[in-house]
């Protein structure tokens, strides 16, 4: 994590780097006003890359791509992958990863690896952070599971598990620090680094 001290400034735009409409709902409990831009970046995963390496790195890249193009507002960028044993799973996209991701998960403890990056170009601010969400799935039979996708169809969560919806029946319990992290923006962490970076909040 690297920070530069910053002064409040109620000027400076705020603008969201995701495309999320989960993110964006978690961000307006803030009460600050703010804009969305879509981030430029590959979300590819490197070689051999771990879940929580590509977490940070893709918050950092895609916060500041978007800063990039602000530079004089403060961005946030957001990055969440689910490891079940270092094995990392992004958002599922069909119904047929999605069941498997969660035939996988079945049983087994996955930590929700959520990273957040706040820049700002114009200041020199610039704060990585990560909040870890271990998550306890229940043992799923195959019946469960079909239902629970077709009800949901939570094909744009990493890992198939909506825990703010139907998805909190799959699970057996939810350790975090940060717990809005799981849906996909860790807001205390989210507040107490806007707040070095010159944002006004309660």
């Amino acid at each position: 994590m690297s920070a530069l001290p910053a002064t409040p400034d109620t000027a400076r735009p705020l603008v969201l780097g995701s495309t999320s409409r989960y993110r964006r709902e978690l961000l307006s409990r803030l009460r600050l006003a703010f804009d969305v831009a879509a981030p430029d970046v590959d979300e590819t995963p490197q070689p051999g890359e771990a879940p929580r390496a590509l977490a940070l790195r893709l918050a950092l890249a895609k916060a500041r791509d978007v800063a990039a193009r602000h530079p004089g507002a403060i961005v946030i960028g957001s990055d969440q992958v689910a490891d079940l044993a270092g094995r990392p799973l992004g958002k599922p996209g069909t119904h047929e990863r999605a069941l498997a991701q969660l035939r996988a998960m079945s049983g087994q403890t996955v930590v929700f690896q959520t990273a957040l990056s706040v820049v700002c170009v114009a200041s020199g601010f610039e704060q990585t952070d990560l909040a870890a969400v271990e998550v306890r799935f229940r043992t799923l039979n195959e019946g469960e599971i079909e239902r629970y996708l077709r009800a949901e169809q939570p094909y744009d969560c990493a890992g198939s598990a909506k825990s703010e919806g139907l998805g909190i029946a799959l699970l057996e319990a939810i350790h975090s620090d940060d717990p809005t992290a799981l849906v996909g923006l860790p807001l205390i962490r989210t507040a107490r680094m806007l707040r070095a970076a010159g944002c006004v909040l309660p």
